[in-house]
């Protein structure tokens, strides 16, 4: 007792040492092994041990990992509860079923955690219970003993079988009481006993004719269990000579899967008596076994043994057969020689290929050395027949690496994954063994590469341009940006943002608004080209990642003009504000004397501000001209004493857009007598000394402006045309060649609080704006009122 409890303790310490050193060896994918025993035929739901408690395990994550018994196809003799980590029984256990006759039944379990991937084996010792009573093959056994037999003659008996094994199974045999015979066992070793039957007093057949033995085999149960056997020895007369074989031992090989009637072995015995009683004919032993005729057949006349049925070297390795050899005297007298068949083994069976855990969707921001899967082969064979090698025969990101455990290995990640370039991988696993020649087996695996957010979004365009014309509709969608993002999923969903800051530019950006999922600009406002331009904001699309990821792109809008400005006439106005006025001058004057000159601006640009002017009435049409371009109303004869002394002219000024827009100017023209105008004249003259004095400073300050304005417009013009060129003026005005009718303008944006020289040809000096079409001088402010103001030169 205190050895086995010494054998134990050495067991346990064992098992703790290994556990560790698994646990060294593979870091996060923990190897362990733990061995408990139960009783067979123990009920359903009998607790076999703490699986959890032994091995560390935190049993709050065990249901969460998915903690189970691997066990091939069939259902498990056993299972594990997920709550607590306890090894149940989950069905009734034969032993004698599970383990046939073997010393040691014990069932190999793995156990399985994912989220990290653990593995750990536990061993179940089945322990025999004395269930089953040793029993005899025949209740009654009729033996036939010459008289002549001798002391110490042998007579075989059949054994009894006890499906039991270790100290359950047959330990003795006890002959009843009996003068002329005693009992011999043997001891054959793996719960075999075979009794014979031993003389030990010669027989006299015409004192007892027939003797009836009890024949009791006993197991090594407490209380013990046993079975009988009748063994009735009938005496003949006188056959004295027993069969003699010619070799002490037979022992051979045999290959597996030899066809059935290869020959194995030939057996030769001679018996020395004469006639029937010197016949020799050969039989199987009774202690063969059902499983060894099955599969040899044994030749009576020549002892010929030859192959009967299928002989596979997994399924047996060795078999020893008893041949007993008989005379046909008319008391048959025995030899018995046993035939030990050795298997040699052929490698006929391929390696198998298991997936014990299998990870079937890898992220692919997994890094090198990450497990996908447990894998487990086997083969039947032995030595080189069975020694199995796997490898991957693909160029791919894995790769097979073997673990402690004998033909167990793990694939792993051997370097990084890409979703986007591969989102799925064809792992074939191929086995194969070292025999000659070699079989293999492969397996597929799929692996599923799953997203990661670790793409941002990328904008279909950067910088983006867009050109839309001024009075655009409140609340209508203008343009719209685009992104895409190469993940998936949620990954992939993008939302679109303005990004508002704080400046001149977030004053812009108020007054739009982003559609979040499909990136549509819409306008709050109308905007107007007079007062803005060109405005620069910023576009945010982020994903719906965790963390998500998120990239802007800047939007540049350019605002188109329109033809929504009528022309305004700057001279003549009356006191009332009406768009007339009143020239005296000489009746005496020459054809093209200068009478007065129409002055008007247009607020848009280009085609819409190009005014030109006409005259739609006039009392007579040979007297006045006026020029299309400039606005001047010139003689075109000298007066006569018939010309009537008063002339109004009725001047229509329009623009040249699509759609064009006018105003109208009126002019009356007094003709007096020289004297009267020269006084006129003197009148206006003083009156205007004031007004040029005036005009002559402020044409000073604005000349010295314009120089500074010109230098600065220069170098920032150079500083532009380096960092990008844009077309400014393909907007504003379509044509490139001029004709020269384009007339000059200085107009006034009280916005930009500027003047602005506009017309087809530039004076030298002028500064050059960009949008302008080299068309616009920029003057500094000098006006006190507001609004706009031009002047046609």
């Amino acid at each position: 007792m205190g050895s086995e409890r010494q054998c134990r303790l050495i067991d346990h310490c064992w098992q703790v040492f290994h556990f560790f050193l698994l646990l060294f060896l593979f870091g996060k994918q923990a190897v362990a092994e733990l061995r408990y025993s139960v009783p067979e035929e123990m009920k359903e739901g009998t607790v076999v041990g703490n699986v959890a408690k032994d091995l560390g395990l935190d049993k709050t994550t065990l249901k969460e990992r998915g903690y189970r018994i691997v066990y091939g196809s069939t259902e498990p003799p056993f299972r594990v509860n997920q709550d607590d980590g306890i090894l149940y029984v989950n069905r009734k256990i034969d032993r004698e079923e599970v383990c046939d006759r073997s010393k040691v039944c014990v069932i190999d379990l793995k156990t399985v955690l994912e989220n990290p991937l653990e593995v750990h084996y536990v061993a179940v010792e089945i322990v025999d219970v004395n269930d089953h009573a040793p029993s005899f093959p025949e209740n009654e056994k009729i033996l036939e003993i010459s008289e002549s037999a001798l002391p110490g003659a042998r007579f075989q008996l059949q054994a009894a079988r006890d499906a039991d094994s270790g100290s359950f199974s047959v330990q003795q045999y006890r002959l009843s009481h009996n003068e002329h015979f005693r009992l011999e066992v043997k001891d054959r070793g793996e719960d075999r006993k075979t009794p014979s039957l031993i003389l030990q007093k010669p027989l006299d057949r015409e004192s007892v004719k027939t003797h009836v033995l009890l024949l009791t085999a006993i197991d090594g149960g407490k209380p013990p269990r046993s079975g009988n056997m009748t063994i009735i020895v009938n005496v003949s007369d006188v056959n004295d000579n027993p069969p003699v074989f010619t070799q002490e031992s037979y022992t051979v090989q045999l290959k597996e899967n030899s066809p059935p009637g290869t020959t194995v072995v030939q057996v030769n015995a001679t018996d020395l008596d004469e006639g029937s009683n010197g016949e020799v004919i050969y039989s199987f032993g009774n202690d063969v076994d059902a499983r060894a005729r099955a599969r040899f057949n044994l030749n009576p006349v020549t002892g010929v043994i030859t192959v009967a049925g299928s002989v596979d070297f997994e399924e047996c390795n060795r078999y020893e057969i008893d041949i007993q050899a008989s005379d046909k005297g008319a008391a048959t007298l025995t030899t018995d020689k046993s035939v030990i068949i050795h298997i040699v083994d052929m490698n006929d069976n391929a390696p198998e290929i298991e997936v014990t855990s299998f990870s079937h969707a890898l992220p692919e921001n997994s890094k090198p050395g990450t497990t996908v899967a447990l894998i487990s082969v086997r083969d039947s064979d032995s030595g080189l027949n069975g020694k199995v090698m796997c490898h991957i025969n693909q160029d791919l990101p894995f790769i097979l690496t073997p673990s402690l455990q004998n033909n167990m290995y793990s694939l792993v990640t051997k370097s990084l994954l890409d979703r986007e370039q591969i989102s799925q991988y064809d792992v074939t696993i191929v086995a194969k063994d070292a025999g000659e020649p070699s079989l293999s087996s492969d397996k597929n695996i799929k692996i599923i590469v799953s997203d990661v957010n670790d793409n941002s979004p990328v904008f279909s365009q950067s910088p983006y341009t867009f050109y839309i014309t001024e009075n655009n509709n409140q609340g209508a969608s203008i343009f719209s940006v685009t992104a895409r993002d190469d993940d998936e999923g949620s990954n992939a969903l993008i939302s679109y943002h303005i990004l508002r800051d704080a400046g001149r530019e977030n004053l812009v950006a108020s007054f739009l608004n982003v559609n979040s999922e499909n990136g549509e600009i819409l306008a709050l406002k109308s905007f107007d080209f007079e007062v803005l331009k060109t405005f620069q904001f910023q576009v945010v699309a982020t994903d719906s990642g965790t963390p998500s990821l998120s990239s802007n792109v800047t939007v540049n809008v350019f605002i188109l003009d329109q033809n929504d400005n009528a022309p305004v006439i700057l001279y003549p106005v009356s006191s009332n504000g009406s768009a007339e006025g009143v020239e005296e001058i000489p009746r005496n004057v020459n054809a093209g004397h200068l009478v007065t000159k129409v002055r008007a601006y247009d607020a848009d640009i280009g085609y819409n501000g190009w005014l030109l002017f006409s005259l739609q009435e006039v009392t007579d049409h040979s007297l006045f001209g006026l020029d299309r371009y400039t606005g001047q109303i010139r003689t075109l004869r000298s007066f006569t004493e018939t010309d009537e002394a008063e002339h109004k002219l009725l001047i229509l000024v329009k623009d040249n857009g699509n759609v064009s827009l006018s105003a109208t100017a009126t002019v009356i023209v007094k003709l007096v007598e020289p004297k009267e105008a020269f006084a006129a004249s003197d009148v206006k003259s003083a009156t205007k000394v004031d007004e040029e004095d005036d005009v002559t400073f402020y044409l000073m300050i604005t000349l010295g402006s314009v120089s500074v304005l010109f230098i600065i417009s220069i170098i920032v013009l150079i500083a532009m045309q380096c960092s990008k060129s844009t077309d400014y003026t393909s907007k504003y005005l379509q044509e490139t060649n001029y004709d020269g009718t384009l007339c000059h303008s200085i107009q006034y944006r009280s916005g930009d609080k500027r003047y602005m020289l506009v017309g087809p040809r530039m004076s030298i000096g002028s500064t050059i704006v960009p949008g302008s079409h080299a068309n616009t001088l920029v003057l500094p402010d000098r006006r006190r009122g507001s609004g706009e103001v031009s002047l046609f030169l």
